[in-house]
């Protein structure tokens, strides 16, 4: 049995965005997003997180923990989602 995760069937989604993310964990063990980069590689910093909860990604597909956050004075969502044991980040694109 291979060890190696095929993420291609994920990536399918038209929705779905993979985003690198800067991220710290508090000393509670929290991870608390700091900024991401969009697809086309500009940086966006998260200028406040108003809500953490698990939650589905209704357009993009996915389960995980979806961060409310403030970016440029617009609220949007990011999610981290583990598959497989893989965490990795995601929004929707609009």
């Amino acid at each position: 049995m291979s060890d190696i995760v095929d993420y291609r069937p994920y990536m399918e989604n038209d929705f779905k965005v993979y985003v690198s993310v800067t991220a710290e964990t508090d000393k509670e063990g929290s991870i608390v997003p700091l900024s991401f980069v969009w697809e086309d590689d500009t940086r966006y910093e998260i200028d406040k997180i108003l809500d953490v909860r698990p939650a589905a990604a209704l357009r993009a597909g996915g389960v995980g923990l979806r961060y409310s956050i403030l970016v440029r004075n617009r609220q949007t969502y990011i999610f981290l989602e583990e598959t497989k044991g893989v965490s990795r980040w995601f929004m929707e694109r609009k």
